[in-house]
């Protein structure tokens, strides 16, 4: 029976297009075999980063209730992340940047529930349970860096993508899941390996999305901390992974200041990581941050932010000076010669919102074909609407019920009945209705009577522009369809026979019943599955004290394999010191 992930409130407050992306964790499909690659790698985790890893993460691991010996389920996971005020949630491999850090922003841990094949035990490009539960989790009962994450996740989430960047994660995806299941043509990989190449080589300038996911990725996931002479890790990345968290602190691996250029040092997510930044502290993070979120189109606003929208080709939002904001897919705008904007479209649905809630009248119904409006103050009064006292507008015939003719600084002319305006909390006017209406620009019709109904958005700049609508509600956003899906592995008849030699060493290691002894099982082993590296170590495990026939028997045939296999012959050594502290390599 599938878990169901409901233990914790903060999960239940989420938006529809954001639990379209949860999925059962589907505990009962990890197989033995999956439990012993989990408690091999954090066990190697245990013994090696005691002495690398920052201080919160083993306090961590405590703290959020993950186990050693086995695959954490998300129910117990829920139960106690409550009590640090974060909860957790299963998802099917990489989910949207935008999405995923939408996540963080609500306090909640997206974790990818798959686990990594033992081929790939040391370090896999997809986001799976190890690198999620074992690498995120204990790290953020720090609260300092909880609170980073999570202001992080508020800030990344309106990050505006390139066209590239959507490309790419499809390209990331897809290569993950091909690298993870199982019998994978190599000519597919290498074919997904040279479309990450080439989106890579395409010259562009980064997106802010591209930016912000450096430095994700050179903190949270590939994060050092302390001083550059002697770090300590706390990247999730880093700690999930038992190859590059002992390789990252030799001298291969150069060390940098962590500042605001890291955003401009790309990464590579197929191969590991010839540098590294490093942070004094978890405060400094927050500290970047500010300061890059400081040159985003969400503070900036402007022509810039606007354009980004524009060639995104995305679903975004404008905010004006009157607090309007204008959500939809952009499509055009017209400059002055001081790049100011002076006129904007968008196509398809539009929404208009004040302070992230709709308008009354005005969702995606009222604007289905789009949505544009000049912008700017008045020629001859250098006043913008927004600005005019009640004299002004009275002045200035902006009457309801009255037909009347003005004309922007930029030269945009708007002609047309007054039906009625609306006003926000300042009692500034943010939107005022015509009927009968035309607007000109040089020889240009921007708008003609017979279209309908005209709404001039009040505003004279755009003070932020940012990925996503105002209001969540204003559009249909759980329509999510990823080009992949993780391929669900299908065991042989002698696979689920090596399986159940897991199952049976588990049972014996906890004291439980099973139909195996361990030296029957060892016999099934060397017989049917004499490739396998990780059960006689399991089996070992539970002998080598015991100075016997049987233990010795374990031993040679651990290190036959090494001979055999000598690509995972430091896999072994590494598990023999962790059973035998007095084993030598």
């Amino acid at each position: 029976m599938s878990v169901n992930i409901t233990s914790n409130p903060l999960i239940d407050k989420l938006p529809p297009h954001l639990k379209q992306f949860i999925k059962p964790q589907n505990y009962e499909e990890y197989t033995p075999a999956d439990q012993a690659v989990w408690r091999y790698v954090m066990r190697k985790n245990i013994a090696s980063l005691s002495k690398i890893a920052h201080h919160s993460y083993l306090n961590g691991l405590n703290k959020t209730g993950i186990s050693v010996d086995e695959i954490p389920s998300m129910y117990g996971m829920n139960r106690i992340l409550k009590e640090i005020g974060w909860a957790a949630v299963a998802v099917d491999g990489f989910i949207p940047p935008n999405a995923f850090m939408e996540f963080q922003a609500y306090n909640i841990l997206v974790i990818a529930s798959d686990i990594r094949q033992l081929e790939n035990i040391e370090y896999t490009p997809a986001p799976d349970i190890i690198h999620e539960a074992a690498g995120h989790a204990p790290i953020i009962a720090n609260p300092d860096y909880a609170e980073y994450l999570r202001r992080f996740g508020k800030i990344g989430c309106k990050a505006i993508s390139s066209k590239r960047d959507y490309d790419m994660y499809e390209a990331v995806r897809s290569l993950s899941i091909l690298k993870e299941a199982y019998n994978t043509d190599p000519k597919d990989i290498e074919q997904a390996e040279k479309k990450i190449e080439e989106l890579q080589n395409q010259k562009e300038n980064p997106s802010e999305m591209a930016l912000i996911r450096n430095l994700h990725w050179w903190t949270v996931e590939y994060g050092l901390i302390g001083t550059v002479e002697k770090p300590k890790i706390y990247g999730a990345g880093l700690l999930s992974s038992i190859g590059e968290s002992e390789w990252c602190m030799t001298d291969s691996v150069k060390k940098l200041p962590y500042s605001p250029n890291a955003a401009f040092q790309d990464f590579d997510i197929t191969k590991p990581q010839p540098q590294l930044f490093v942070t004094p502290d978890f405060a400094y993070l927050c500290q970047v941050l500010e300061e890059f979120a400081d040159s985003m189109a969400l503070r900036k606003g402007g022509h810039r932010g606007l354009a980004k929208l524009i060639e995104s080709q995305n679903l975004g939002t404008i905010e004006l000076s009157t607090g309007l904001q204008i959500s939809g897919i952009f499509t055009r705008m017209i400059k002055n010669e001081d790049n100011e904007v002076i006129y904007f479209e968008t196509k398809a649905a539009t929404a208009l919102s004040y302070r992230e809630k709709e308008l009354i009248g005005h969702g995606v119904g009222a604007h289905p074909n789009g949505f544009r409006s000049p912008l700017g103050k008045l020629k001859g009064i250098n006043l913008a609407i927004e600005n005019m006292s009640p004299r002004d507008l009275k002045a200035y015939n902006f009457y309801d019920g009255e037909y009347i003719e003005f004309e922007f600084e930029s030269g945009i002319t708007v002609a047309g009945n007054n039906i009625t305006g609306m006003r926000n909390v300042k009692g500034e006017l943010i939107l005022i209705q015509f009927s009968e209406c035309t607007i000109k620009y040089k020889e240009e019709y921007l708008f003609k009577p017979e279209w309908g109904t005209f709404d001039l958005a009040v505003g004279k700049e755009i003070v932020s522009a940012f990925s996503g609508p105002a209001d969540d509600n204003s559009f249909d956003l759980v329509t999510h369809n990823t080009s992949s899906t993780t391929v669900k592995r299908k065991y042989s008849e002698k696979e689920i026979e090596l399986h159940s030699l897991y199952q049976s060493v588990k049972n014996i290691r906890e004291g439980k019943n099973t139909k195996f002894s361990l030296e029957a099982t060892f016999d099934i082993l060397e017989k049917d599955h004499p490739d396998d590296w990780l059960l006689p170590l399991e089996i070992y495990e539970l002998v080598y004290d015991k100075n016997s026939i049987f233990a010795s028997l374990v031993l040679n045939h651990l290190e036959n394999l090494k001979t055999k296999r000598p690509k995972i012959k430091h896999l072994i050594n590494s598990g023999l010191k962790i059973v035998d502290k007095a084993y030598i390599v």
